[in-house]
């Protein structure tokens, strides 16, 4: 029987059993490989790390994608960083966006999590509405000079082609990038595990926007417990947004989704004590 041990932290871990090795190589970037489990179907890693499972990926992509957008409630434009396996596209396109630009580094992340777990992107790199831009997302973000009503973004965690992704700089660039009442949302980390993570981000985004937090969402396949979203806007009153008018703009959309309701986003806002603790 042959298993997937995830190196993510140097003490404690999680593997996952193998039923077969779909595709492995090693990119230009990193290294990747997909493989079937009999519990959460086919899963992608990056580096020794799971990125995404078919089981519940719409738990990530519909809390980082939906929160967002129906906070913000008019949003016309929207840019992805990262998300190459297409699930933040996939949700995003729900929305009537006019426009929506994924900047993703590497290109076998995107072909392969569309030839072989293609559930996940669901058919959004077909919608014209999607702009795929293969390219280093720092730089995309220090030299566009486009206006977005919301960036997500969908990194891998802060070491090896990511890492750039958490600096105040590239934090900076996206604020700048920003159109007024715009709302930045990135991945924080399991704060159980990776508190310093959490600390670190919300600490950089709270010096740059007048509303720095963070949301949380329970997602199996990251172990340790809760995952926290950050959250970032110059407007305050979008994290206060009331559940009814949450649950008015979302139910226009006239969409079905797995674990987003207007009431778990108005909820997300209030995490365990420990975690807001470290947003204090």
């Amino acid at each position: 029987m042959e298993w997937f041990n995830e190196t993510l932290y140097p003490n404690i871990g999680q593997r996952f059993q193998v039923t077969k090795v779909v595709f492995r190589e090693k990119t230009e970037h990193q290294d990747l490989i997909i493989f079937e489990t009999p519990v959460l179907g086919r899963a992608l890693a990056l580096d020794g790390v799971i990125q995404v499972t078919e089981g519940d990926e719409y738990v990530y992509h519909e809390m980082l994608t939906h929160v967002p957008l129906t906070a913000h409630g008019k949003a016309k434009r929207m840019l992805i960083v990262g998300g190459g396996d297409g699930g933040i596209a996939r949700e995003a396109l729900k929305h009537p966006l006019e426009r929506v630009v994924m900047v993703e580094i590497d290109r076998a992340v995107v072909d392969l999590c569309t030839k072989y777990m293609p559930g996940v992107s669901g058919g959004a790199f077909d919608d014209k509405r999607l702009d795929l831009v293969i390219a280093d997302g720092c730089k995309y973000m220090a030299e566009t000079s486009e206006r977005f009503d919301v960036i997500v973004v969908d990194s891998t965690d802060p070491q090896g082609p990511g890492e750039v992704l958490f600096t105040e700089q590239f934090y900076k660039d996206c604020k700048r990038s920003l159109a007024p009442g715009g709302v930045l949302c990135v991945q924080d980390g399991v704060p159980f595990l990776q508190p310093d993570e959490l600390v670190m981000v919300n600490g950089r985004l709270k010096k740059i926007f007048a509303d720095a937090y963070a949301y949380v969402a329970a997602i199996p396949t990251y172990y340790g417990g809760f995952m926290a979203l950050g959250w970032a806007t110059d407007d305050k009153s979008l994290r206060q947004t009331k559940v009814e008018v949450l649950s008015e703009r979302f139910d226009k959309l006239s969409i079905r989704t797995k674990y987003y309701t207007p009431h778990v986003h108005a909820g997300a806002f209030h995490p365990p004590r420990f975690i807001a603790e470290k947003l204090a």
